[in-house]
């Protein structure tokens, strides 16, 4: 049986993985690229990014109370995992609507403060004190996830954990962990993962 994991998989390996000769935006040089948005931003590869994170909190950080991330890697996957846990409301025959209802709530971290405005870092949910997971789609140096993790936290929030929605294991993990100060790290795919599915899935045509 193939599981919303799987798809997942097969989607990042098809519409996001390529082998051949690039240069990261770290200036490393790599025989692969992953771009994870061609995937997060496709209708059944967002949703399904969305659910699989949304089950990851759910066992991991039941508690938290939002997820968010850096603009605009994080984007699509900080919309569809509240929106996740919204679906999942309707299913259990509670009301999205009511403010009683416990919902995933989502915000953005700017790259720079707005020169305008209220001037804000942050976008959409902000609530000093309240337990946040931190969401990203690649994970190379980890620099991105750091930044929304440090933004998460000058606010006045709590990271309760992280989340990748794939490690290129290449000194990232290590990094993120440090910055996280014991909050966890997980990883859904590694791009060892990512690349085996992409030559499975070309050996099968």
């Amino acid at each position: 049986m193939t599981t919303q994991r799987d798809t997942l998989l097969n989607l990042i390996a098809t519409h996001s993985f390529k082998l051949g000769d690039f240069t990261l935006a770290s200036g490393q040089k790599s025989d692969y690229y992953i771009d994870c948005r061609t995937t997060t931003l496709h209708a059944e590869g967002g949703r399904l990014s969305g659910l699989v994170l949304y089950d990851l909190i759910r066992e991991h950080f039941p508690h938290a109370e939002a997820v968010g991330g850096l603009t605009m890697g994080a984007d699509p996957l900080v919309s569809n995992t509240a929106s996740a846990s919204a679906w999942h409301a309707l299913q259990q025959g509670q009301d999205p609507a009511n403010p009683a209802t416990k919902l995933l709530q989502g915000f953005l971290v700017r790259k720079a403060e707005k020169t305008h405005g209220t001037g804000r870092r942050i976008e959409g949910f902000l609530k000093p004190g309240a337990p946040v997971v931190i969401v990203d789609d690649v994970c190379t140096t980890g620099g991105s996830t750091i930044t929304a993790i440090e933004a998460a936290r000058e606010s006045g929030m709590i990271v309760a954990g992280v989340l990748c929605l794939v490690d290129r294991e290449q000194g990232g993990r290590a990094n993120i962990e440090a910055a996280a100060k014991g909050a966890p790290f997980i990883s859904v795919f590694t791009a060892t993962n990512v690349r085996a599915a992409h030559i499975a899935l070309n050996q099968a045509r």
